[in-house]
């Protein structure tokens, strides 16, 4: 009967529920405490609170709420059903908040923390296991999450958090983002092997004005990249197949079904020939970038310095 005359006597307090989670969440602790110990008197001394104060936070929590939490005997306290219900989740919740400031401590840890690390697909095969494998020589116990994505969608996981640093191409200049421009990565003009340029080893991109290409979609950076070299050319590219992923458009490649501008393999695959560009200059700028503002945790400041540091040698030779 308690409960119900205090709900109907006082309105409640709280516009919303943010507001009352904004209200209750300092007086949570507190509350676990006296329940653990029912003695405020002890509690406080537990907490290194003063009673007072303590005595305060749970009679305005109890307001709050708009029922009693505690049945009060002299110094020592029992709960009430309805303190034993608010208990079972505050105890819940804030077991939640301790695993979560344990999962955040890990991940800054300097020796073992996690670094969210984004880059192209093209960077996968080679260049990033070759990256990590010589960072962790030095940081053998840190940690990584690795996205593979386009460059544009990686930039969205930047700002919304997802990532602390990526590898994209062409070199982001926006002013958010600080970029760094790291290395360059000579694109071939990648034909079938019976091709009529097959037996070539240089050609100028105007040759292939009249092939049909196949491309990135449009948003990735080697289409765009791809895109503005023909047109530097002189020609706008005919292209019949776009896809996700350079080795799958390598594959359309040996099938027959187009020219290709694209950076080297990692491995040689067989029934295209890679001609090196004369004209145009093909090359596309690898760079890392992360968020401007944002503070490094000691394990993503100690990666990208090591990626600052290997500017002219990111990419295999």
């Amino acid at each position: 009967m308690m409960h119900q005359q205090r709900s109907q006597e006082r309105p409640s307090p709280f516009g919303d529920t943010e507001d009352m989670v904004l209200s209750l969440a300092p007086r949570l602790a507190y509350f676990a405490g006296v329940a653990r110990t029912e003695h405020v008197t002890r509690a406080a001394r537990e907490m290194r609170v003063p009673q007072s104060t303590l005595s305060r936070a749970m009679v305005r929590l109890e307001q709050d709420l708009g029922v009693d939490l505690f049945a009060r005997h002299g110094r020592t306290v029992s709960l009430t059903p309805a303190g034993r219900t608010f208990l079972t989740h505050v105890e819940r919740a804030l077991a939640e908040i301790e695993r979560a400031a344990d999962e955040v401590r890990a991940d800054a840890d300097a020796a073992t923390g996690k670094v969210a690390f984004g880059f192209l697909h093209t960077m996968g095969a080679e260049t990033v296991p070759g990256l990590i494998h010589a960072f962790r020589a030095d940081h053998p116990r840190v940690r990584f999450s690795l996205v593979q994505n386009y460059g544009e969608a990686m930039l969205e996981r930047l700002r919304a958090g997802e990532l602390d640093l990526c590898l994209t191409s062409p070199v982001p200049d926006a002013p958010d983002l600080v970029a760094r421009r790291l290395d360059e990565q000579k694109l071939r003009l990648v034909v079938p092997a019976d091709h009529r340029l097959a037996a070539r080893r240089r050609v100028r991109l105007a040759e292939a004005a009249e092939e049909t290409f196949v491309t990135l979609e449009p948003g990735y950076g080697l289409r765009r990249i791809t895109d503005d070299l023909c047109a530097e050319a002189g020609f706008r590219p005919r292209v019949a197949f776009e896809g996700e992923e350079a080795e799958t458009l390598r594959g359309l490649v040996a099938a027959g079904l187009g020219v290709a501008l694209l950076p080297p393999p990692a491995v040689a695959r067989p029934g295209v020939v890679e001609l090196t560009v004369t004209a145009p200059r093909a090359v596309r700028e690898i760079g890392v970038a992360w968020l401007d503002g944002r503070p490094d945790t000691p394990p993503v400041a100690a990666f990208k310095k090591f990626l600052l540091s290997r500017r002219g040698s990111l990419l295999p030779a």
